[in-house]
C-alpha cells in the first residue's frame, strides 16, 4: 500500500468509495452522493481543503483522508476526515493515512485536529481513539436528514506534542 497526496483526477474513484459509504448508511453524517467535481471541491481542490491523501493498493484506491477548515473552529485547528473502502476492507489504511495526514498538519502549523463522528459510528470512534484523539465535546441529537436525533462526538488531537518529538 502506497499513500500519495490526492489529485483532482482521484475524485471519480473517489466518489465510488465515498457514496458506498453514504448508501450503506450509518457511518457517516454525510448523506448526500458525491459527484467528482464536488468531491474535489470539498476534500482536494477548493477554498475550505488543506490536503487529502489518498491509500492505493494495487491498481485502486483503497481509502481517503483529508483536512480541512470548515465552519467556525478556533484559529489553528483543522477538521479530518476518514475514508476506507468497506469491501474488501484492508488492513492498515486509517494508520498510513493518518501518519501522512498528521505530517501535514505539522508542516503547515496546525495545532490541533478536530474529529466530529456520529456516536453511533462505533468503527470510527474506535480508530479515532487508536489514533491518539481524545473525547473534549458532544453534540447532542443533531438531526440527520430524515430528522433522525444522533448525538456527535467531537474529538481532539494535538498536533504540537508530536512537533516536539520531530
Amino acid at each position: 500500500m502506497t499513500i500519495r497526496k490526492a489529485t483532482v483526477d482521484d475524485a471519480e474513484e473517489l466518489c465510488g468509495l465515498i457514496n458506498e459509504i453514504i448508501e450503506a448508511g450509518g457511518t457517516t453524517a454525510l448523506q448526500d452522493p458525491f459527484s467528482p467535481e464536488i468531491l474535489a471541491d470539498w476534500f482536494i481542490s477548493g477554498e475550505f481543503a488543506i490536503v487529502c491523501h489518498v491509500a492505493q493498493a494495487g491498481s485502486g484506491l483503497t481509502g481517503f483522508q483529508f483536512l480541512s477548515r470548515y465552519g467556525e473552529l478556533p484559529e489553528g485547528w483543522a477538521d479530518i476526515g476518514t475514508f476506507a473502502r468497506q469491501s474488501p476492507k484492508i488492513p492498515g489504511v486509517g494508520t498510513a493515512l493518518f501518519a501522512a495526514t498528521l505530517s501535514a498538519a505539522a508542516e503547515r502549523n496546525i495545532d490541533v485536529i478536530n474529529a466530529t463522528i456520529r456516536a453511533d459510528n462505533t468503527g470510527g470512534l474506535a480508530y479515532y481513539e487508536k489514533m491518539g484523539f481524545r473525547t473534549y465535546n458532544t453534540l447532542v441529537k443533531v438531526p440527520l436528514a430524515d430528522g433522525t436525533p444522533v448525538d456527535r462526538i467531537q474529538k481532539k488531537y494535538p498536533v504540537k506534542k508530536e512537533r516536539s518529538v520531530l
